[in-house]
């Protein structure tokens, strides 16, 4: 390896928007986050399922109309 290319490795304290605070190994001695794994919705279980504008509804619509006759294959013509 070559000498003085390598950036200092050193410990660095990582802070979040929720207030959380814990130390890592980084190249920057500090680092703001906006969301960590204490206020992350799904680590702390109350993740839920966000329907912008309607599109799982009408996911679930257009395909909860068909049934097991419309999910088979077409029949071929004949020649």
């Amino acid at each position: 390896m070559k000498a003085e290319i390598h950036p200092v490795y050193a410990t660095a304290t990582v802070k979040c928007a929720c207030g959380n605070t814990f130390l890592t190994r980084s190249t920057q001695a500090e680092i703001h986050t906006d969301i960590c794994a204490q206020c992350h919705p799904f680590f702390t279980g109350k993740q839920k399922l966000v329907d912008t504008a309607g599109r799982v509804e009408r996911f679930r619509q257009k395909y909860a109309a068909k049934g097991p006759a419309a999910s088979a294959a077409p029949a071929t013509p004949e020649t």
